[in-house]
């Protein structure tokens, strides 16, 4: 090993030990879920209140789930024996791991988890001990307890238990390894009901992997299972229970041998036992699941090396197709704890395979493709299983299972509606991507064409293949088409879209068309002939000339240019609605638990009191469109005061507001604290906003809009969603500059909603 390799692992050891040692003490913490501010509070928590719910438990024990923690609490138990690859180490020593079980089962499907160590190696006496404990919790999590003792273990506690039970390291390596096992073959070409596998270990993951194999339909005469003595087969003497269900009538002894003309091998036992002249021997497009960790049955980069057609996972992060139980368990738990399932049966295994296999075929968000620093994911030999942090997962897989628990008669109960249950699951996660999600499902409804402007860029490439691929919209790219098929080959980017170039032959017609269009709207305003044939070979002018024709529905620019410039072509081409004086524009900001909205974040610099109607006009029937139902806060740093100038400006146009539109839910001037409160807004009972938060916020000048969202935007505390123009007479939207992909699938998703809306009214 190089002396940087020594550094390296040293640093890291110290590191690993810092971490765990920094106040606080350990990975998980209890907090109170409930108000405990005063006296009162108190006597309701504990004495004398808490007997109340006790009694109505004593009649019902089923309540527990109504009037206490249970329903969304896991046990993650061990005894030690078998820790992550350490062995056995002992119940005490195990508890880093375990806590750590427990920060995966809170952070990716917000389940509380208490971790027991349990220092008890007798599997009756363990049994006994865990039955005991077992009425404090909804679920039980079985982990790091050696074979084949937990099999026994689990056997006796799914039989006596009836609360969703599962030791992961069979069943959640099982679930993983068999979704990235149907795709691998998807890839490969191949039907499992014909492929030859070799599974090499015969521990609690092999067994558990292979018995769900078959149940996928793999044929148990096409499997050669290997243990640190060779194959399985029937010279063998003194084999476990579980081995004797794979022994197979072969001659075949070593692994070198049974992996002789192999489509599969799936290794679970340790590191570099698979040797190049093993892989070589295999069968065309070979998969291999390298699963030891940390270092896998064959080094992927030697895998690679030797044979190219190789398709292969492993266990490890730094290399494609991480074949990681964090994919499952948590998700697992969720669906089962919320459908109060009496068990985890192999429907919802089953179920969670073909989630999170499918799962891998769909357009990977960017937020994902940002965190694993990538150029792109696309489904195929370097991934075709979901990484860690896909935040689809826990709506996917949950809802997956929770329907096979019902649908298998084991729910206590059942989920009525699925859609209120999925956005249930979102805001568990702190995230709200309800909003955006009904937005895309209403853009599928109804797809029109939108110009990406700048599609040479990588961004707006992305953007464009997710928009396609995913339904949300039919992409046009606008830009240098070379140049735009040399960067689509480069990113590996596959799209069957139009690519409009304004300089392209195929493009002739539509500039005469728009140069007469463009110099008869301008020719009075200082545009000769001249001028309007050379701008309409410019990008800038053309897409918006291709909206004003109706040769696109809408049209998204602006990723490389400053806003100002931009918008000029825009506002020279595209004409303002009936009665708009002046355009706008509004940010969204997605927090935690809904949706905000900020206007004007970009266009009116010093509005009039009059300004500032039309703004809020504009707001409120541009926050209608997305179902949300606006209350519209005028901003100041004054509450009802009218003092400042700024101040009484505001209080100008609320005033106005008040008069003319009185249905509007509208007031102020307030400041946004205030606005955001409802104890103080209670300060305010003559305030038309009552007592229920504000989600429209019309800012009394640019700056401060703008300084605003722009901190909110750096700070990556909300995904922010715009600028979405008001008032013109076509859907148009200029970007902020280097918007990320998903900031321009959400603009260009609005950008489609506009255009609905658009035809809608005219219908």
């Amino acid at each position: 090993m190089s002396t940087k390799n020594h550094r390296d692992e040293r640093n890291f050891h110290q590191a690993a030990l810092d971490y765990h040692r920094s106040e606080p003490k350990g990975k998980i913490e209890v907090i109170p879920s409930k108000p405990h501010s005063s006296q009162r509070d108190l006597s309701l928590a504990y004495s004398p209140g808490v007997a109340i719910p006790c009694l109505e438990i004593e009649k019902d024990p089923s309540l527990a789930y109504e009037y206490t923690g249970k329903g969304n609490l896991v046990a993650v138990i061990s005894n030690g024996t078998a820790v992550l690859g350490l062995g056995d180490i002992g119940a005490e020593a195990s508890k880093p791991v375990m806590e750590g079980k427990g920060l995966l089962f809170k952070i990716f499907a917000d389940i509380n988890v208490f971790d027991i160590e349990i220092n008890e190696k007798d599997p009756d006496k363990f049994i006994e001990i865990v039955k005991g404990i077992a009425p404090t919790f909804g679920g039980i999590n079985l982990e790091d307890i050696k074979a084949p003792e937990a099999f026994y273990i689990e056997k006796r506690l799914k039989e006596e238990l009836n609360i969703p039970l599962m030791h992961d390291d069979q069943h959640g390596t099982a679930i993983i390894s068999a979704a990235a096992l149907v795709n691998a073959l998807e890839i490969a070409g191949k039907k499992i009901e014909e492929v030859k596998i070799v599974v090499n270990g015969a521990g609690a993951a092999a067994i558990a992997c292979t018995k769900l194999y078959v149940q996928l339909g793999l044929k148990k005469e096409n499997i050669l299972m290997c243990d640190s003595k060779g194959v399985i087969n029937k010279r063998r003497e003194n084999l476990t229970e579980e081995k004797l269900d794979f022994v197979a009538d072969t001659d075949r002894n070593t692994l070198l041998e049974a992996l002789q003309g192999a489509d599969v091998f799936i290794g679970l036992s340790k590191g570099n036992v698979m040797t190049t002249e093993m892989l070589l021997g295999m069968a065309e497009n070979p998969v291999v699941f390298g699963l030891a960790n940390p270092d896998p049955e064959i080094e992927y980069d030697v895998a690679m090396e030797t044979r190219k057609d190789t398709i292969m996972a492993t266990g490890r992060s730094d290399y494609p197709n991480q074949v990681n139980n964090v994919l499952g368990f948590p998700y697992i738990f969720r669906g089962a704890l919320d459908v109060q399932a009496t068990g985890i049966n192999e429907a919802m295994k089953l179920a969670a395979v073909h989630a999170i296999a499918e799962l891998a075929k769909e357009p990977v968000p960017e937020a994902v493709i940002l965190a694993y620093n990538l150029k792109g994911l696309n489904f195929g030999r370097e991934y075709f299983i979901p990484k860690p942090f896909d935040n689809r997962l826990i709506t996917r897989v949950s809802v997956a299972v929770a329907k096979a628990a019902m649908e298998s008669g084991i729910a206590g109960k059942p989920i009525e509606n699925f859609e209120d249950y999925e956005n249930a699951l979102l805001d568990r996660m702190g995230r709200d991507e309800k909003l955006i999600r009904m937005m895309q499902n209403r853009a599928r409804s109804n797809p029109k064409r939108v110009t990406l402007g700048n599609a040479e860029e990588y961004n707006v490439l992305k953007a464009a293949q997710i928009l396609y691929e995913e339904g949300i919209a039919q992409p046009i790219l606008l830009g240098e088409k070379k140049y735009v098929l040399e960067q689509m080959k480069k990113f590996g980017i596959e799209l069957n879209v139009p690519i409009v170039d304004p300089m392209g032959e195929d493009q002739e017609e539509n500039r005469l068309k728009y140069r007469d269009t463009l110099w008869k709207m301008r020719q009075r305003k200082g545009m000769n002939e001249y001028k309007a044939k050379r701008y309409v070979r410019q990008r800038d002018y053309f897409g918006p000339l291709m909206l004003h024709h109706g040769d696109t529905d809408a049209l998204i620019v602006g990723f490389s240019k400053n806003y100002v410039s931009t918008l000029k072509p825009i506002l020279k081409i595209i004409e303002k609605e009936k009665g708009v004086e002046k355009i706008s524009s509004m940010m969204m900001i997605m927090t935690e638990k809904k949706p905000l909205f900020f206007a004007d974040t970009s266009i009116n610099q010093n509005p009039t009191s009059e300004d500032l109607v039309n703004i809020a006009r504009m707001s409120e029937m541009t926050v209608r469109t997305f179902a949300v139902e606006p209350r519209i806060a005028m901003l100041s740093f004054e509450n009802f005061a009218g003092k400042s100038e700024t101040s009484q400006k505001v209080a100008k146009a609320v005033s106005i507001l008040h008069e003319k539109f009185p249905k509007m839910i509208v007031d102020g001037e307030i400041q946004p604290d205030f606005a955001l409160d409802s104890d103080h807004l209670s300060d305010y009972p003559f305030s038309k906003l009552g007592t229920t938060p504000a989600n429209v916020f019309v800012f009394p000048n640019l700056e401060s809009a703008n300084i605003s969202y722009k901190i909110i935007r750096g700070l990556k505390v909300a995904q922010v969603v715009g600028p979405i123009l008001m008032g013109l007479k076509k859907p148009v939207h200029v970007l902020q500059m280097r918007a990320s992909v998903d900031e321009i699938v959400n603009l260009a998703t609005i950008a489609v909603l506009d255009a609905q809306r658009r035809e809608e009214k005219k219908a």
